[in-house]
């Protein structure tokens, strides 16, 4: 496995949905790169720090522009 292929496995492997040969190979690739441990390491805590954090009230104006731009991209035709 190299660097492209962890970037592409990444969220099956943190969702831990990855099968098992290929959990041994990107294991093995992240055990001899350390970018790729820092990449890997990086986003599992963000994902932590994100689902253990409060949602905050979006403020109305942000959300009535909000709300008027999705309008809008979704109104035209495809």
């Amino acid at each position: 496995m190299n660097c492209q292929e962890v970037v592409r496995q990444l969220s099956e492997y943190l969702d831990g949905e990855l099968e098992a040969d290929l959990i041994q190979s990107l294991e093995q690739h992240l055990s001899q790169c350390h970018d790729c441990r820092i990449i890997v390491d990086t986003t599992r805590k963000t994902i932590e720090i994100f689902c253990n954090s409060e949602s905050l009230p979006l403020p109305a104006p942000v959300h009535e522009r909000l709300m008027k731009a999705l309008a809008a991209k979704f109104s035209k035709p495809l």
